[in-house]
């Protein structure tokens, strides 16, 4: 069993949990995840690591609600209650070198990932640029994280609320455009955000690293479950990645994968009478 030892609103739908669990701590490196179980009857789900806190033995995620069991993980457990299961860190690590000048892009809850990313490449000689979007700026967090790590934050919203108006990839463009000479970058957030940015850096030959979250059972790469296409052979996130060079992953094999359960997922929701995000937001921050 694995103590809650803090949660903390981020905005609408949108949570922090720090857990107890000091092995995992100890062994956790950026861009690798944990799987989790509330409970016997519970679904596992993969979940991001965010940061470690070897003082408290503590293993910080963000938590945004999507589906049945982050909605019951929000709703039903708070700090000082427990999960059955907290198995982790799989998945592969982050390739963290001095590669030079970097761009670190978020969108949305890819804003939790990207952070330690950003953190490390930084930590290890790298100029780190940030570009962190989102729909609104209730929906946006971590900023001030990221500017703590980073040498420039271009901050952006899809209505304009805070920074600039329009979409990640319209930084990044603009970047190249002006004839910034960029090393490598990582893009995180929504797959067709994760496409797009690698189109933009295709041209520019720029190594791109995209971090995939198909659905998956086990974490183990036993069950199948997250395979993706890369390079025109099939992987697994769970242990070949999560991340993959984004000028070779299949992303229209992926949206599809994704969009397959998509009914199963809505008729779960209301088989628990659980109201869905769009519809919890009202008055919710």
């Amino acid at each position: 069993m694995n103590r809650i030892l803090e949660k903390t609103q981020l905005g609408p739908c949108l949570w922090e949990y720090l857990i107890e669990a000091p092995d995992i701590a100890k062994a956790a490196h950026a861009g690798q995840f944990v799987i989790v179980r509330l409970h016997e009857k519970g679904e596992r789900i993969p979940l991001t690591i965010v940061e470690t806190d070897e003082r408290v033995g503590g293993v910080r995620l963000v938590i945004q609600e999507v589906g049945k069991t982050t909605f019951e993980m929000v709703d039903r457990f708070d700090a000082g209650d427990s999960l059955l299961d907290f198995v982790g860190p799989l998945g592969e690590p982050s390739e963290i070198e001095n590669y030079g000048t970097t761009i670190c892009i978020g969108g949305g809850v890819g804003i939790a990932p990207i952070f330690p990313i950003a953190r490390d490449l930084k930590a290890a000689g790298n100029r780190v640029i940030g570009i962190l979007g989102a729909r609104n700026e209730r929906a946006l967090f971590y900023e001030d994280k990221l500017a703590a790590v980073c040498d420039e934050l271009y901050v952006l919203t899809d209505d304009g609320s805070h920074g600039e108006r329009g979409f990640t990839s319209d930084v990044l463009t603009r970047l190249l455009e002006e004839g910034r000479k960029i090393d490598r970058v990582w893009a995180i957030g929504p797959p067709i955000m994760m496409k797009v940015c690698s189109d933009v850096t295709r041209p520019y030959e720029i190594p791109t690293i995209v971090s995939l979250n198909p659905i998956m059972v086990d974490g183990t790469g036993m069950c199948g479950g997250c395979r993706v296409e890369v390079g025109g052979q099939i992987r697994f996130a769970c242990v070949d990645g999560p991340e993959f060079d984004g000028h070779q992953v299949d992303f229209e094999a992926l949206m599809t994968r994704l969009r397959i359960y998509a009914d199963d997922e809505a008729e779960s929701l209301d088989e628990h009478q659980v109201q869905p995000c769009s519809k919890k937001q009202e008055g919710i921050w």
